[in-house]
């Protein structure tokens, strides 16, 4: 027998549409051939008419940061938290997980830099033995200078793969006023008013003085180590152009319709959270992400806090008849694939490519996910 599998009666979504009672053969980790004549002798896995989905590449996820701190100060192992939430990510679909680790350093408990900066390490440590693909999505908030040689050394040793600059600042962005940013971080860290105010007039400070100059020292590094470059919370045509100018690819979460926009017509790729997708509104009304797909806005979905909501958000585009299947799909997989340097191995049913996949059963109005495979080894099955 040889060493691989057929998946067979399946409906196996590609990047051009679903083919219907397909087959998928893989051999050795990788996809040989799709909707081909394969020996008999080839051990049969049959989907029994489910489709067969890419793997999901989760670009952001804020997870792994409530998986080690669940409650304000309450700590887990971080080897614990991630193996469990790993066994999590692979139920949900999720071949290849960006957990996002952020350095704000006058933010509290994790985002703290030298806390943020263990984490990555850790994890980096036993990554090959997780299910899924695991990578590294280093954060930083302009406000924090402090961070910087953590982020340049991180970046230099290998050990992040897609960097996001981000700017939580009152009066722009995610907060538009100092009260919904006080109304945000006040209860969740327990920030007296007072507390609060010190931590803003800090942040101002840093952000008009020496943020620009940071900024472009490690974007600089992040070349040089051919990493992705992404924006959080853009909420300006101005910003998007500043993005363009800078050769930055990517903005996440863009808070209104002008930045979307402007994005789209400049060709910079624009993240949207799932969440989002699913629920119909943003958790800080800020741009409905269903709303903005429905314009013709935007081409990757990410977890954001929640990896459950990859595979609903899916189908949500669809059933509403947003988008095709397909188109929803690629969302998830080839267009995230693309967006940080990975489409050449992941994030499309075609051979030659990892066979990263999902088998996904779709009944009574609700997807669930049956099987998911990583290099062709299965890692999560319902039974």
């Amino acid at each position: 027998m040889r060493d691989g599998f057929v998946i067979i009666n399946a409906r196996v979504v590609t990047p051009e549409g679903v083919l219907e009672e397909a087959s998928v053969q893989v051999e050795n980790g990788r996809i040989v051939g799709i909707s081909e004549e394969f020996p008999q002798e080839t051990r049969e896995i049959d989907a029994g008419g489910h489709y067969l989905f890419p793997g999901f590449v989760d670009m952001h996820s804020d997870a792994i940061e409530k998986g080690i701190e669940p409650r304000p100060n309450t700590f887990f192992p971080v080897d614990i938290a991630v193996f469990e939430l790993d066994k999590k990510i692979a139920s949900c679909g999720i071949t290849t997980m960006f957990h996002s680790l952020s350095f704000a350093e006058m933010e509290v408990g994790l985002r703290n830099n030298s806390a943020a900066a263990g984490i990555i390490r850790k994890i980096n440590t036993f990554r090959h033995k997780l299910k899924v693909n695991t990578k590294i999505h280093a954060r930083f908030e302009i406000t924090d200078i402090g961070a910087v040689p953590f982020l340049e050394e991180l970046i230099r040793d290998s050990q992040v793969n897609l960097f996001s600059i981000m700017d939580h600042s009152p009066g722009q962005g995610q907060f538009r006023d100092i009260l919904s940013y006080k109304r945000y971080y006040g209860p969740v860290y327990a920030k007296s008013d007072t507390e609060m105010d010190d931590i803003i007039e800090r942040k101002m400070e840093a952000k008009n003085n020496d943020a620009p100059r940071c900024i472009d020292h490690l974007i600089g590094i992040c070349r040089e180590n051919r990493i992705a470059v992404a924006s959080h919370d853009d909420d300006s045509r101005e910003k998007i152009n500043w993005l363009k100018a800078m050769e930055i690819g990517m903005t996440e979460f863009p808070v209104n319709v002008e930045a979307i926009s402007a994005a789209h017509e400049l060709g910079i790729s624009v993240c949207l959270g799932s969440p989002n997708v699913v629920r119909g509104q943003s958790q800080s009304s800020n741009l409905s992400a269903r709303e903005a797909i429905s314009c013709g806005y935007g081409d990757i979905l990410c977890s954001d806090y929640s990896p459950m909501t990859m595979l609903h958000a899916v189908f949500t585009l669809h059933n509403h008849g947003i988008l095709p299947l397909h188109e929803a799909i690629k969302m998830v997989s080839l267009n995230p694939a693309r967006a940080v340097g990975i489409a050449d191995h992941t994030g499309s049913l075609e051979a030659g490519k990892d066979a990263d996949m999902v088998l996904v059963g779709y009944s009574d109005s609700l997807p669930r996910v049956i099987k998911t495979f990583v290099a062709g080894r299965e890692v999560f099955a319902t039974c």
